[in-house]
């Protein structure tokens, strides 16, 4: 019988962001699901969307006899500590060498993550997989759309393939897709190579895969999938981990070296035709706010807000008040922010229980420029242990847990505060805490793009709001400096080396 060794390590690093990623991040994993390991990974990994969920739904039906090491995930943040990265990788690396003899191995990683010790943390795990398996047994790995790839990535794996979906409601597809290049590979087809790195940054926002002008790339790499070329990516990259190969590429796998380069470079080409459209209009928090108030006056549906800047998956901690205060100012009606992470309010909003009235210092304490704790009295509505399922396409029915949560209404605005942070990409986490989606004329999402899946469907209209946070909506804000020479930190934007010097010289 076919042997596959499974594992999945799945962390997006925002080198900029306040909060490191620490082992237990891992352990509860946030919006993901908890880690798993042996043969619990079989259980808790059907039937989700998730890459491992796809792999092994594939490779039961091949007959493939799984070997399941260890899958874990956390939500994303800045730096993961080399005590996490190395117990994790190291429980791995002795569980594939503990395997005995393999046919094969399937990793489901993210592609940007960066630790305390290493920029390459994808590279570094599948290098030391490689060592252990040799040069012979194939190795596939499924990535995130916003991986960072690595020529090191790239030159120790047989396949690296990438999500093409954000929203990403294809994490389980691209799971499958992993299994059966995994399966030519198997018959003992071979594949060229060819990596390309792009040259500018992509802000995340216009990444997303329902507009333009990613929708229509994406449209044309599948159709230039074929014998010849069984699997091409686009992974627009992460632009929020300061490191040299941060940033968009494309990787392609051809019968021949030929077949691979051209398909890559056709790709390229497309990408970099639509520089001048992965921008778009970014409005100021009360401009939004305004904005949405004015159209809600007559829509039919809820005006939707992207709080992009505090997206807690993109590496914030999901807790500025910016926008809430936003609401507050403008005399919102009919108003709901979510998700407010805030352990020490929710605790306080449990103890008062509901009906209560409560003072609070909430939110703001990220040390994130420019906000501040939000200093108010709110009525508590709703009360919540934070456990859940989120059924939406996004989380694909995943058990979410935020600890203890409430809803907190100050004048008609709501405000959902939860203990764990995940992004808010599902309406029902508006509805565990009593908060109806569907009946609010405005909906504050922490979040950049994953909430469209299930919010595109209710909304009136989706507009972005920059309030303060750790991923800011235009790249070139960020403080970089250690990019490669020559990327522009933006599309259409100065090169990183130009940019540099300015900031010395400012």
């Amino acid at each position: 019988m076919t042997r596959i060794a499974i594992a999945g390590f799945l962390h997006e690093t925002n080198t900029f962001a306040p909060t490191k990623a620490e082992y237990d991040a891992f352990v509860h994993g946030g919006g993901w699901p908890a880690m798993a390991r042996g043969a619990a990974m079989l259980q808790s990994m059907r039937d989700i969307n998730v890459g491992m969920s796809g792999f092994i739904g594939e490779a039961e039906a091949a007959d493939w006899q799984l070997v399941p090491t260890l899958w874990c995930a956390a939500s994303p943040s800045a730096h993961v500590t080399e005590h996490a990265y190395e117990k994790i990788a190291g429980e791995i690396v002795d569980g594939v060498k503990k395997a005995g003899k393999l046919d094969g191995v399937y990793l489901d990683l993210h592609g940007a993550m960066v630790t305390e010790h290493f920029d390459d943390g994808e590279g570094e795990i599948i290098a030391r997989v490689r060592d252990v398996i040799g040069p012979s047994v194939p190795l596939v790995v499924s990535l995130d759309l916003h991986a960072n790839v690595t020529p090191k990535m790239v030159e120790q794996s047989d396949a690296l393939i990438a999500y093409r979906t954000y929203p990403h409601v294809d994490m389980a597809d691209t799971g499958r897709a992993a299994a059966r290049h995994l399966a030519k590979l198997l018959r003992a087809q071979r594949f060229a190579k060819a990596f390309r790195q792009l040259p500018f940054l992509i802000p995340i926002s216009w990444q997303c895969t329902t507009i333009e002008p990613c929708q229509s790339i994406y449209q044309k790499l599948a159709a230039l999938e074929s014998v010849t070329v069984p699997t091409l990516s686009f992974a627009p990259g992460f632009p929020a981990a300061d490191f040299a190969d941060c940033g968009p590429s494309v990787f392609a796998y051809g019968a021949t070296q030929a077949d691979a380069d051209a398909a890559a470079d056709a790709i390229v080409a497309l990408v970099i035709g639509h520089e001048d459209d992965f921008d778009g209009r970014v409005y100021t928090p009360d401009d939004g706010v305004r904005h949405a108030m004015q159209l809600a006056a007559s829509a039919s549906k809820p005006m939707v807000i992207a709080d992009t800047q505090d997206n807690p998956g993109a590496g914030g901690d999901s807790d500025t008040t910016g926008m809430l205060r936003a609401l507050v100012r403008n005399g919102a009606t009919r108003a709901a922010l979510g998700v407010m992470v805030d352990p020490a309010a929710a605790a306080a909003a449990h103890q008062a229980g509901e009906g209560a009235t409560i003072s609070l210092s909430l939110g703001g304490k990220s040390g994130i420029a420019g906000d501040a704790p939000f200093e108010a009295s709110f009525v508590v509505e709703k009360l919540s242990d934070g456990r859940f399922i989120a059924p939406g396409p996004y989380f694909g029915g995943s058990a979410m847990n935020l600890g203890a949560s409430a809803c907190l209404r100050i004048g008609d605005v709501r405000v959902v505060v939860g203990s764990r942070k995940a992004q808010l990409a599902d309406q029902a986490m508006y509805r565990f805490v009593g908060i109806e989606p569907t009946q609010q004329s405005i909906l504050v999402n922490k979040s950049s793009v994953h909430f469209r899946a299930d919010f595109e469907p209710i909304a009136e209209e989706i507009i972005l709001c920059a309030a303060p946070g750790a991923m800011p909506a235009d790249t070139a804000a960020l403080p970089w400096s250690r990019l490669r020479p020559g990327i522009r930190i933006r599309p259409n934007g100065n090169a990183f080396a130009a940019a540099a010097l300015e900031t010395v010289g400012s």
